[in-house]
């Protein structure tokens, strides 16, 4: 069969020749007689797939035991909560930066359980654009600073990391495995899974160790970091099939050279697909190009009567997914990591073709 151009912002394309394992393993894993989903979460054979899963996302993202990696379920939306929890009593200040519609999300949250001061918020340019970090109303003696690196639905994405002294917490569920990353800047780096990773339902959290100690008595056992660490995320019953996928896929990105080789690849689509834009007085986009994302790329066209139009004509011809959120419209390409660079060459041979019968 021919697999179609899916541009989804998540749950995302994943690599064919995973899904192919994945297919061939579904019936009997490894001789079990059984499905990976069949079995003991506890039993040797898969704490084996867990550990193994473990230790890939380490030799990928160097990182090293002042960290633990955990396995949780709830997505990236549960760690909303769990950061202030597990980080800040309820008379802390934390600082918080809104560049987008995922930190407004995470601002609402965290003001549930903690004091939140906004740092920083580009919201006035539509976040278009980052506020220059001398700008920033830091608070002194915050319990932490949180922000996402990549906003998926506007395509804006860091290409700093925040200087402070306070733990930087970072939402980086659109921009995790796109690249080489300094895990020690970070203090907690959470990621749904469903862009670079695996199937939705499972969330990493990687946490510094000396930070385990904070959380409230009063929090939930399943949203302590410190329970989950203590128990090798299998306090409960852990999303096992997606622990399984996700480590097929942390293998995929080994093999194909890892962080560096998957930047590489990653900056050569993203450009690929900018360049067609930018050339266009038909396509935009609407980014600061110092904070243009890597991974989502929103457009839109000159004339907004023929969004639906383009969106029809793309679907004929197997290009998916590329409506842009309804809070800002438009086009959006998502080209995370399985996103092929043919792929991208078929939109952007779309792209021109539509404009020339439309434009």
């Amino acid at each position: 069969m021919t697999r179609a151009h899916n541009f989804c912002a998540g749950p995302a394309a994943l690599p064919a020749e995973v899904l192919q394992r994945v297919q061939s393993e579904l019936l009997d894993w490894q001789g079990m007689g059984a499905s990976v989903m069949e079995l003991s979460h506890r039993s040797p054979e898969f704490v084996d797939v867990a550990e193994r899963a473990e230790q890939a996302l380490r030799r990928l993202l160097g990182i090293n035991d002042d960290y633990v990696v955990l396995f949780q379920q709830g997505g990236a939306s549960q760690q909303f909560a769990s950061v202030p929890l597990n980080l800040a009593r309820a008379d802390d200040t934390v600082d918080q930066v809104v560049t987008g519609q995922w930190s407004k999300k995470a601002l609402a949250e965290g003001k549930r359980h903690v004091s939140v001061n906004v740092a920083s918020t580009s919201e006035d340019s539509n976040f278009s654009t980052i506020q220059s970090e001398s700008e920033w109303a830091l608070t002194e003696g915050a319990a932490y600073l949180h922000y996402c690196p990549n906003e998926t639905i506007g395509g804006l994405e860091f290409n700093f990391v925040p200087e402070t002294g306070a733990p930087v917490i970072a939402d980086m569920s659109s921009t995790i495995l796109s690249r080489p990353i300094d895990v020690s800047r970070f203090g907690v780096i959470y990621a749904g899974a469903q862009k670079n990773i695996g199937p939705a339902g499972l969330c990493l959290v990687i946490v510094k160790r000396d930070l385990l100690g904070r959380a409230r008595a009063e929090i939930p056992a399943m949203l302590s970091w410190k329970i989950a660490a203590d128990n090798d995320s299998m306090y409960n019953t852990p999303p096992t099939f997606a622990m399984y996928l996700s480590g097929l896929v942390f293998d995929w990105i080994e093999a194909k050279g890892g962080l560096i080789a998957m930047q590489a690849l990653n900056e050569k689509k993203a450009s690929t697909l900018y360049n067609v834009i930018d050339a266009s007085g038909f396509y935009s986009n609407p980014v600061d190009v110092r904070y243009r994302s890597l991974m989502n790329v929103p457009f839109t066209l000159a004339d907004a009567s023929l969004d639906k139009l383009f969106l029809e004509e793309a679907e004929a011809e197997q290009l998916l997914n590329l409506k842009g959120h309804r809070s800002v419209g438009g086009m959006r390409a998502s080209i995370y990591n399985a996103v092929e660079q043919s792929s991208v060459d078929a939109l952007c041979d779309f792209m021109h073709r539509f404009e020339t019968k439309y434009g």
